[in-house]
């Protein structure tokens, strides 16, 4: 933790003995070795429960082991043995706590008691839950609805989601940002104009049947581990992989199953990327468009040639609208132009072209290394784009595929929870519930942001998360938050957001996932939709971590009954006493994407909900897939010019996290154990700025807005990255990226590309003298 810090380069793959070690580490930690153990046997099984970290599929025959490193570590987080209860908040104020660490503050443990903030003493208090309730609904009804933001973090299952956004709704507001927002709401933006819906169109299936995979942007041995399988799978049946990243990730380089005994034991690793592209911060609209380029010319010379197309016509003229735009936008480039932007060299772009126009079936995988950009959207479109010029959305094998972070993150937005009115069946809702629901647009997360800094919210409410921690503007929204009013936290673990607080406060523990919810009519079980929309089943296994907690469903239940009263329109308690209950009533709201939910919900493999574009249905206004084309190749990043000293930062997590949530100091893939506070750069740069490895430097966001942004005592870590950019750890660095920093339309903050200047003692480090 911050102590004694070692860095040297990590040899070893992704997986191996260092994933088992890692993971036995964890759970020793954490109280669970036996116990813990066994009940990972049962995640990710169509029979147990759903993964409590990412979002990546779950297979109909899984692994015997079907969990990752970092999805065990979620498991043993949640199931540790510590105990946060009354007596530790007696004995620690507020203002001390505030000192701790964000992985000092969750490694206390379980949460146990409902509790509210007391301001004589600056200590958390025991409440009842009916007190809790009482003063709660109490407060709301003292708001205009549009005062008040209720937030969902992507752990909520779908039944609680569903009655979340309802809640809301209900209250008469569509203020309901959520880490969509944060993430990939520059897909949902963006893949609607390219092909009709909001999510991609690739199964787990398709991996078994491609014949290419491309990379954007996604760090898979970290953030989706057991996508690796099918990587893995792939690569060892000759389909190339090919990666554009900015950092060389381990496991998009070469990986060891750790459930393969031959492997562990000889040590064998499996290449992943066939081709690894090191993309400068915010390039990918160049090299996607370099792609693009070569691609469309090479077909211009075979059409004059009389040779065999190149793209695949047919489909182009059936089933897309705009080609032409697009080809003579690709043309009209100059390639030095592309290189420049890209960060990479012709020939490397039409290595990766000539390897796509071998193939029959593309997948495309990306991430937030692409969609938390100022061009967030334009990335995922250009993705769309250079898979429509040979047909490769909606046929098998084949499609776009945007890895979602946590585990129902995606899931939620289905059923409601959305800022956008126009993404719900608000009449339908009308008709079952005999309310009307607001009409008018609620804040995403960054416009919440914007009125919590204001004054104009008025109070907040927290289904799961770590917000102040996980958004951008840091020491504004901070200082913000103490004027709230109210701030209720329903949560887990104690996270900065609890001690971050309004005047009056609230910290709601509820049950985990993993954990049995009895209910009236018994034990209860809940849903999530993974990253490919498949719906699964969850059930819990474990004692719950203290007697006093209430479910998810029932807390925000009770919230509502204490706001609105009871109804007879609304049955929250039948819903409580019986989750099927909820389903049904999701089911009846959205029968498309529900039908026959509680007789499907246990399906191997979850059942898909309808995507469109899989049977290359587009529903969008021209009826066709849309090729649009980019408004430029460049990447605005909030400043004049692009000066010699100013270097692009791009956020990253560690091996040792997820989200907001470190589980320890030890970011094995990068070598860097014992701190969290570097800062990777290409020595190149170093040199340039006249840096010295390990040398304390603070880093300043270099726009000029009148605010001083500013993250200090950083260690100068020399790293592979393109020249011009350095990365550094999330959320250290959120206090770096200004809230108008985001992706057009989207306005997902661009967490990937933050301008920023290197100072040391309190002064701008001077270009090193020539």
């Amino acid at each position: 933790m911050d102590e004694k810090p070692k860095i040297e380069p990590f040899k070893g793959p992704a997986g191996g003995w260092g994933s088992v070690r890692s993971v036995e580490s964890i759970l020793t930690r954490e109280g669970r070795l036996i116990s813990g153990n066994a009940l990972l046997l049962k995640q990710n099984k169509p029979d147990g429960y759903a993964c409590v970290s990412c979002a990546w599929a779950k297979p109909a025959e899984p692994h015997p082991f079907e969990y990752c490193e970092n999805g065990a570590k979620a498991t043993a987080w949640e199931l540790t043995t510590k105990r946060v209860t009354p007596e530790f908040f007696a004995q620690h104020r507020i203002a001390e706590l505030r000192t701790w660490t964000d992985h000092q503050l969750e490694e206390a443990g379980r949460l146990t008691h409902p509790m509210r903030w007391d301001r004589a003493s600056d200590t958390y208090v025991p409440v009842s839950w009916e007190e809790a309730f009482r003063e709660i609904g109490q407060e709301l009804k003292g708001f205009e609805p549009d005062e008040v933001v209720f937030y969902c973090s992507g752990r909520a299952s779908l039944e609680t989601s569903y009655m979340w956004a309802l809640f809301a709704r209900l209250y008469g507001t569509n203020n309901l940002p959520d880490s969509s927002n944060m993430c990939h709401e520059s897909t949902s933006v963006a893949l609607p104009e390219s092909i009709g819906d909001p999510v991609g169109t690739v199964l787990l299936d398709d991996f078994d049947t491609t014949d290419c995979i491309f990379f954007f942007g996604q760090n898979v041995g970290t953030n989706s581990p057991r996508m690796l399988h099918p990587l893995q799978e792939a690569a060892k049946r000759g389909v190339p992989i090919i990666t554009f990243n900015p950092l060389r990730e381990r496991g998009l380089e070469r990986f060891t199953n750790p459930q393969a005994p031959t492997e562990m034991l000889t040590g064998s690793e499996t290449r992943i990327s066939s081709q690894y592209h090191q993309v400068r911060a915010g390039g990918d609209v160049a090299a996607i468009m370099g792609m693009a380029k070569a691609l469309i010319e090479a077909d211009d010379r075979a059409r004059t040639d009389g040779k065999a197309p190149v793209l695949d016509h047919a489909f182009i003229a059936e089933h897309t609208n705009g080609f032409e735009d697009f080809a003579q936008a690709a043309r009209r480039y100059s390639w030095a132009d592309l290189e420049r932007e890209a960060g990479l060299p012709r020939e490397a772009l039409e290595a990766a072209a000539a390897e796509y126009a071998r193939a029959n079936a593309v997948i495309a995988v990306y991430g937030m290394g692409l969609t938390q950009h100022r061009t967030g959207v334009e990335n995922v479109q250009m993705v769309a784009n250079l898979l429509l010029l040979r047909g490769n959305i909606g046929k098998p094998g084949a499609g776009i595929c945007p890895v979602r972070g946590h585990s129902n993150v995606q899931g939620q937005r289905t059923v409601g929870i959305s800022e956008k009115p126009e993404l719900v069946p608000l009449d339908r809702l009308k008709e079952q519930y005999n309310f009307e629901p607001p009409r008018k647009k609620g804040l995403n997360t960054v416009e919440a942001c914007e009125s919590i800094i204001k004054g104009d919210v008025k109070a907040f409410l927290g289904l799961g998360g770590n917000f102040v921690r996980a958004v951008p503007e840091t020491q504004a929204m901070e200082h913000a938050w103490s004027r709230l009013r109210l701030t209720v936290q329903i949560a887990t673990k104690l996270n900065r957001n609890h001690l971050v607080h309004g005047e009056i406060s609230y910290v709601l523990p509820c049950l985990g996932r993993i954990e049995i919810d009895e209910q009236e009519t018994g034990p209860q079980a809940l849903s999530i939709e993974d990253s490919t929309t498949c719906i699964h089943g969850s059930k819990g296994f474990a004692n719950p971590a203290s007697p006093d907690l209430l479910s998810e469903p029932r807390i925000v239940a009770e919230l509502a009954k204490a706001t609105l009263g009871q109804t007879a329109d609304v049955p929250w308690d039948e819903w409580v006493a019986h989750y099927a209950r909820i389903r049904d009533a999701i089911e009846q709201t959205y029968p498309e994407d529900f039908r026959d939910f509680n007789a499907r919900m246990w399906q191997p493999g979850g059942f898909a909900r309808p995507i469109g574009a899989r049977e290359r249905k587009w529903k969008t206004k021209t009826g066709k897939a849309n090729f649009i084309v980019p408004k430029s190749l460049e990447e605005t990043l909030g400043i004049a010019d692009a000066e010699h000293d100013v270097l692009t930062l791009i956020t990253v997590r560690s091996n040792d996290q997820f989200n907001t949530t470190v589980y320890g100091y030890h970011d094995r893939f990068r070598g860097i154990k014992g701190t969290r506070r570097v800062i990777l750069i290409n020595r190149n740069d170093m040199v340039r700025l006249g840096l010295e490895e390990g040398e304390m430097v603070s880093l300043r966001t270099a726009v000029d807005d009148g605010i001083l942004r500013e993250v200090t005592e950083m260690r100068v870590t020399p790293y592979n990255i393109p020249e011009g950019c350095c990365a550094s750890y999330y959320p250290e660095c959120n206090p770096l990226i200004p809230l108008w920093h985001h992706a057009e339309r989207s306005k997902v903050p661009a967490a990937k590309s933050i301008p920023i200047r290197i100072a040391r003692g309190g002064t701008q480090i001077p270009e090193a003298a020539e």
